[in-house]
């Protein structure tokens, strides 16, 4: 992989995000009068921030693929560079986690990708990358599900290690929890209500990239009109 293709993705940019998850929308009127989206304010979201380096699209979507599923796990130290540079500098947190694969999905991997990015960060940001996170029972691939589907499916889906923060005690830790993609964001609110549940304080997501529906809108706007026969 050349240096070019490296540094080449963009960081996500919007003129309009939601102060808490950080998703981006084409106008103001998805947020209320302190910036917020319908899921943060039904509290559905389950984590308190999220930050993403770019969109899941082009050149970031390929890189992505060569770690994920071409395994070429000396990936995780570059796309690391584009998680340090999403993080905010005045964040701090008192522990890293990863979201967890299911034992066999991770046996058929090899590794999991969330787990080395998080041991980069850790490591980068001086603060220790605990395995908080279990899942308690396998799920279905996220992929061709509806956004409430993607809820259901993951409900429980997770739960707290017992110990896994300083001798089982997760109250008043700042947690900072690694993804590669996030894409409705269901799955890392199951692993941050989990991490609520055993007594985080806060929970922020950070992925290298992040679905942008916004994206959607673009592809369909530019689409040849098929109305009058199929093209």
């Amino acid at each position: 992989m050349c240096r070019d293709c490296l540094t080449s993705p963009q960081p996500l940019d919007a003129e309009f995000f939601c102060i808490s998850c950080r998703t981006p929308y084409q106008n103001s009127f998805p947020l209320d009068s302190e910036g917020r989206c319908a899921l943060c304010r039904n509290g559905l979201r389950g984590f308190d921030a999220a930050y993403s380096y770019g969109a899941y699209e082009g050149v970031l979507r390929e890189l992505i693929h060569l770690y994920k599923y071409s395994r070429i796990q000396t990936m995780a130290r570059p796309l690391a560079d584009l998680l340090v540079a999403a993080l905010p500098r005045d964040e701090k947190f008192d522990a890293v986690t990863p979201v967890p694969l299911h034992w066999r999905r991770q046996w058929q991997r090899g590794f999991n990708q969330s787990e080395l990015l998080a041991r980069e960060i850790g490591r980068r940001c001086g603060i220790p990358m605990v395995k908080a996170l279990r899942r308690a029972r396998p799920t279905p691939a996220q992929a061709g599900l509806s956004n409430a589907d993607r809820r259901r499916n993951v409900v429980a889906a997770f739960s707290c290690r017992r110990d896994a923060l300083r001798g089982g005690q997760a109250e008043s830790k700042r947690i900072l929890l690694i993804d590669d993609v996030m894409t409705t964001g269901s799955t890392a609110a199951s692993c941050a209500l989990a991490l609520k549940r055993a007594g985080a304080a806060r929970v922020a997501l950070l992925t290298v990239a992040r679905v942008d529906r916004r994206l959607d809108g673009w592809r369909n706007r530019a689409a040849p009109s098929t109305v009058g026969g199929a093209s």
